[in-house]
């Protein structure tokens, strides 16, 4: 049984949609095909601009030598992801030949027709408008409005029982280590009867879980001044709390990721402890340390958000709480270091990720003095690891004997891949059950009795 199904992982997505959700192209119809790498962010975008290339009158073309032309969508953050994309663009032009490049990286033109100078056209991010142009310009469409009905829901990237929804594009914070303000600019929020209107129709399409993505979601509406829109017979303001009550009655899961702590997220668990979204917080704290926080250009309020982590706690003792951390971050001191060990101990985060620290194009970060030696960074970042994971198994066994629904994510000939209200699809562990599966299907919402525990992922048992 595969555990993380490479068909279903948006950074490594070499297909537009599964086959069961394209529909053969008609004589002389123009196709596209699209590699998506990078985060749930960008597969919005990817299925964003399918979308409308579908209601143009394109396919959609799952391999290279199907597609009249091939968009790119890219990821620039790390360089690891830069390699990556540069990777994915010098493939594209070796199957195919004709490429348009979009996406994070495209914010840097000169970088990839440096490395690539035959690409048709490079877009930056959310340039919806200037993609369709590009392919506009490369393959000219040719729309039949008898046959070319866009379907209600839209192209999806991801299986048809959950879906990304994207709420805001941007961000308003100067994190010394990111550069994502810099290529997708300052907050701007959609509004609240928009998402809501998205979300419904996603849930009426069969949609069970709502991953809500932005690049700070507690931020949602801070630059609409939190106003008010029409929603079928009341006003709903563009705020995060509003908005998550709101979802929570159409009655899927909704899961809430890149949540900043501010002080009003605490508005948001008693609405998690009521079971309207799910008991889930994602909340990428970065360090511990007040010093290194400083360095970062975030917050330095670690004792104060142990406080806020005991509180969400007391109001809803299910909530699962996820977030990441930067190791060896220029001037890490060892003492630095040990906080960050000592508070992940005090805060036993349920779901944790590390990165160590590595220099961005651009980010303000590279300048910093004192970088620390990359034998350093791997130390730490194993040491760190392997405390989050004795965090982990010990949290997973404790749930042996419980009972609790998942959902239900692939089946195949050994068994069925399965989530709880606790696991993000791709970045969480899974649950699996190997017995009495065969009358599931990706989607479904069981009740399982858990009955092994390892130290990312859960066994179970269907029970009635």
């Amino acid at each position: 049984m595969t555990q993380n199904p490479p068909n279903l992982r948006p950074d490594l997505a070499r297909a537009t949609v599964p086959d069961d959700r394209r529909s053969e192209a008609r004589p002389d119809q123009p196709t596209i095909g699209m590699v998506s790498l990078g985060c749930p962010k960008a597969l919005v975008d990817s299925e964003r601009i399918l979308t409308r290339l579908r209601a143009e009158g394109y396919a959609i073309s799952p391999d290279y030598a199907g597609a009249d032309a091939v968009i790119v969508n890219t990821c620039g953050f790390l360089d690891s992801a830069r390699a990556e994309s540069l990777d994915a663009i010098g493939e594209a032009l070796k199957e195919n030949g004709r490429v348009i490049v979009t996406g994070c990286l495209g914010a840097e033109p000169d970088y990839i027709t440096g490395a690539h100078p035959k690409v048709l056209a490079v877009t930056g991010p959310h340039q919806y408008e200037q993609v369709l142009d590009a392919v506009h310009l490369a393959v000219p469409p040719r729309p039949d409005p008898f046959i070319d009905l866009l379907p209600a829901t839209g192209v999806s990237l991801t299986p048809r029982h959950y879906s990304y929804l994207k709420i805001s594009e941007g961000c308003n914070h100067k994190c010394k280590f990111c550069i994502i303000p810099d290529m997708r600019g300052k907050l701007v929020s959609r509004p609240a009867n928009a998402i809501l209107r998205e979300a419904e129709k996603l849930v009426e399409a069969g949609v069970k879980e709502l991953l809500v993505i932005s690049q700070d979601t507690s931020a949602y509406g801070v630059d609409r001044k939190h106003d008010e829109s029409a929603w079928k017979d009341r006003a709903v303001r563009a705020h995060i709390t509003d908005l998550a009550r709101e979802m929570g009655q159409l009655g899927a899961w909704v899961r809430l990721h890149y949540v900043y702590p501010y002080p009003h997220v605490r508005d948001l668990v008693p609405l998690m402890a009521e079971g309207l979204i799910l008991p889930y917080l994602d909340i990428p704290f970065q360090h511990a340390h007040p010093d290194v926080l400083k360095r970062m250009a975030r917050p330095a309020a670690a004792a104060r958000t142990l406080d806020e982590i005991a509180a969400w706690r007391a109001t809803c003792p299910d909530i699962t709480l996820r977030s990441t951390f930067i190791v060896g971050y220029p001037g890490e001191t060892e003492a630095e270091f040990q906080t960050l060990l000592d508070w992940l101990d005090e805060a036993q985060l349920d779901r944790v990720g590390c990165f160590k620290y590595e220099n961005v194009p651009g980010a303000r970060s590279n300048a910093l003095p004192d970088h620390v030696p990359e034998e350093v960074k791997q130390d730490r970042w194993d040491r760190f690891m392997e405390k989050a994971q004795a965090i982990s198994a010990a949290k997973l066994a404790a749930k042996v004997g419980q009972r609790m629904q998942v959902i239900v994510d692939e089946v195949d000939d050994e068994g069925a891949t399965c989530r709880t209200k606790a696991d993000a699809p791709e970045i969480d562990g899974n649950l699996f059950i190997d017995a009495g599966f065969e009358t599931l299907s990706p989607g479904d919402l069981v009740t399982v009795e858990v009955e092994e525990a390892g130290d990312y992922d859960l066994w179970g048992r269907l029970t009635a």
